[in-house]
């Protein structure tokens, strides 16, 4: 079954041109940013005299308000913020995975506590949680890993949990555990690679409001120290200069919205090849 759907998955690539076009903008965005240490200039070395040069073809994306190169900001800022992406979704996919198993599984008492607890983490406006737990904190990129991975797992926890009521009822789980297995083998052997085609879905989807959040939190500030740079604290730098010198805003904001459009738009052809019964209602 799991064939099939991977089979699936690749028609729909293969097919689908914005698809492909997704996979390949994305594919690039982390090449790039694995070569950014062969940028032509330092992103953090100031040129007081060069200070806000339009794009040229020694300063591709021009140079911001301490004559810094832009595009060399932006290929490491790509560094931090899919970093932040990927470290803290799989935080928050580790998590979640863990507990919707846990709950969908054991039933019962379990089910419930765990479930209510969900509940309360998401009735709580996590971005405003996160702007609290900041002000506590040492802004870097371990602490800003944890803290958006451990406030983002809920709705994962969810999708897992109504997998698992699904799948430990099939056959092959009811063997396992009339033959005495126990229940951390049958969730890590049986269950979890049933469910990972959901869990993929859900990464995909969850990576990219990741990214949304960290670019938030460094837009406000509250983000990468100084002077290192994401592409969130790039557009905070750049408020001051929005009507003079508006590519300071307009390159960063265009890497997050193609990065999330992206993610968000490789989640929907995942969706469709993994689920396609309840695209079909």
């Amino acid at each position: 079954m799991n064939r099939m759907r991977w089979r699936l998955l690749t028609k729909q690539l293969l097919e689908q041109k914005s698809a492909l076009i997704a996979l390949i903008v994305l594919a690039i965005l982390i090449v790039v940013a694995l070569a950014a240490p062969l940028a032509a200039h330092d992103p953090n070395t100031i040129h007081l005299d060069k200070r806000l040069l339009p794009p040229s073809a020694d300063h591709w994306f021009g140079t911001d308000d301490n004559g810094r190169d832009y595009f060399a900001r932006a290929l490491y800022g790509a560094r931090v913020s899919l970093s932040v992406g990927v470290l803290a979704m799989l935080v928050s996919l580790v998590i979640g995975t863990t507990v919707g198993a846990i709950s969908g599984y054991f039933g019962g008492k379990t089910d419930s506590l765990l479930m209510r607890s969900v509940d309360i983490g998401m009735s709580v406006p996590t971005f405003f949680l996160m702007l609290i737990l900041n002000a506590y904190m040492r802004p870097n990129i371990v602490t800003i890993v944890l803290m958006i991975g451990l406030l983002s797992w809920m709705s994962i926890s969810r999708i897992v949990r109504a997998e698992t009521i699904s799948v430990k009822e099939r056959e092959y789980v009811l063997y396992a555990r009339v033959s005495g297995q126990s229940a951390f083998r049958i969730i890590t052997r049986h269950i979890i690679p049933s469910i990972v085609p959901t869990i993929i879905v859900a990464a995909t989807v969850n990576i990219a409001g990741v990214i949304m959040m960290e670019s938030a939190l460094s837009f406000l500030g509250l983000g990468i120290n100084p002077p290192h740079a994401s592409w969130g604290s790039m557009l905070n730098n750049a408020k001051g200069h929005i009507g003079d010198h508006p590519t300071l805003a307009l390159f960063p904001g265009l890497l997050i919205l193609m990065t999330v459009l992206c993610f968000n738009y490789l989640g929907d052809v995942f969706r469709a090849a993994f689920e396609p019964k309840a695209n079909r209602q």
